[in-house]
């Protein structure tokens, strides 16, 4: 029996509850600079039932002009992360002297971020930072993803990643993953920085993040709670969002509810260990984001 066999035998076998939220529901601004989509409560947009989910608190979908961008700004008690689709985004912040040119051999002083590439900042105690595209004829498109930690007052930091476009053909590559040494990480324990998932961003949340480019016509599954590395193994929530590539990509989620590009999903009723089936039928490959969190709001 294959992996995607079974993964469908087991969503059968539990009472999983999959919600759409489709895209043309979500807030949006268009700023001429900035093109951006809501998937919860954020600025001007304001919807009581799409505040959070879990310890997901921002989803936004972006796209930013040529030599655009967000100047510096503050950021406090935030684990913030950007998912680059297409284009360039430049990230400097308070942490690190600011530079000009090229990029820094060390992705955690300067960056400028393409296809692939995961940003992070935790905004603790306190940073300043700005999202620059300084490309000077393309736009940029990402995800703007904000987490609540699971506590105030960390000591700001900064990661940069890259994975793997190959191996996200392969199934969910694990992107983000709780810090080991979990809330009460000493500050030797802060700056090692060690994930529970070798190879992924450490946050300051019971949170996982994956991503899976599913082509026409094959499935990809997500083990709920990187099957025993999360702190709440019971009742886990997952948002799965399809991004609007322009590829004509459908997915089919847990065997029942079909998202277009744009759309996104509430998963509950899931607990760690569990597995969700997600099937590309669509006309072209679909690039699945999942973010899988501990059930308190």
């Amino acid at each position: 029996m294959s992996t995607a066999t079974k993964a469908a035998a087991k969503n059968m076998s539990k009472a999983i509850k999959v919600v759409p939220r489709r895209s043309s529901d979500r807030g949006h601004a268009n700023h001429g600079w900035l093109n951006s989509y809501h998937t919860f409560s954020f600025a001007s947009y304001y919807d009581p039932s799409f505040s959070s989910f879990g310890a997901l608190r921002v989803l936004n979908e972006d796209r930013v002009a040529p030599l655009n961008g967000f100047p510096t700004h503050p950021h406090c008690d935030a684990e913030i992360f950007s998912y680059i689709l297409s284009g360039e985004l430049t990230h400097r912040d308070s942490m690190v002297t600011k530079k000009n040119g090229t990029n820094s051999a060390n992705k955690n002083d300067f960056y400028r971020m393409h296809r692939g590439d995961v940003q992070f900042t935790t905004g603790g105690t306190g940073i300043a930072h700005s999202e620059q595209n300084e490309h000077k004829s393309d736009e940029v498109h990402f995800l703007q993803i904000w987490a609540l930690p699971w506590r105030k007052g960390l000591p700001p930091t900064y990661h940069t990643m890259s994975f793997d476009e190959e191996a996200k053909r392969k199934g969910f590559v694990t992107i983000i993953s709780p810090l080991k040494a979990g809330p009460r990480a000493s500050s030797e324990e802060e700056k090692m920085a060690v994930p529970v998932v070798e190879g992924t961003i450490p946050v300051h949340a019971d949170l996982m993040m994956g991503a899976a480019i599913v082509t026409k016509g094959a499935s990809a599954a997500w083990k709920v709670g990187g099957g025993d590395v999360v702190r709440e193994r019971v009742g886990r929530k997952l948002y799965l969002h399809l991004p609007m590539v322009g590829k004509g990509a459908q997915v089919r989620v847990a065997g029942e509810t079909v998202l277009r590009e744009g759309d996104g999903a509430f998963v509950s009723g899931v607990d760690a260990g569990d597995e969700v089936l997600v099937e590309s039928v669509g006309q072209g490959e679909a690039e699945v984001v999942v973010l899988d969190s501990n059930g308190v709001d």
